[in-house]
């Protein structure tokens, strides 16, 4: 064998064999935690189903004690504090909403669409009357022309 094999190999061999050494140190501590986790689970578990018994009685006295207190306060906010919520948000919303604009522009405007109208209607008149004056002024004269022709 040559120098370097021999060489090569021993702390191969040591370190074989310290992982031989923590691997079974590693199975004696998982055993021991494991045996110790029994144990507990033993020791505690009468323990932690008493616990739990005990909380499922003390909720069950809790919701007891609380649902007559709730359906209480549930008639009182709905017989006589939602009326009363109610006003006031009724009153606070009328004293927030602002006042109509005035409605000046739709009376004008109709105002101007009366006048409009009369006016137009006093001009037919004017017309008409105009027209039946030249009618019966046409007619007189010739009225008054036959009767210079006749004559």
């Amino acid at each position: 064998m040559s120098l370097k094999m021999s060489i090569g190999r021993k702390p191969q061999d040591e370190a074989l064999s310290r992982l031989s050494r923590a691997q079974d140190a590693y199975r004696q501590g998982f055993e021991a935690c494991r045996s110790g986790v029994g144990l507990a689970a033993e020791r505690i578990g009468p323990a932690a189903q008493h616990t739990r018994e005990v909380a499922a009685e003390r909720t069950l006295a809790a919701r007891g004690w609380s649902a007559p207190r709730l359906e209480h306060a549930a008639h009182y906010v709905e017989a006589d504090l939602a009326p009363q919520v109610s006003t006031f948000l009724t009153d606070v919303a009328q004293r927030v909403e602002p006042e109509p604009p005035p409605q000046r522009g739709r009376k004008a405007m109709l105002g101007m669409m009366v006048a409009v109208a009369a006016l137009g209607v006093a001009g037919l008149m004017a017309v008409r009357r105009s027209n039946t004056q030249e009618l019966i002024y046409e007619s007189d004269e010739q009225k008054s022309d036959t009767k210079a022709h006749s004559s």
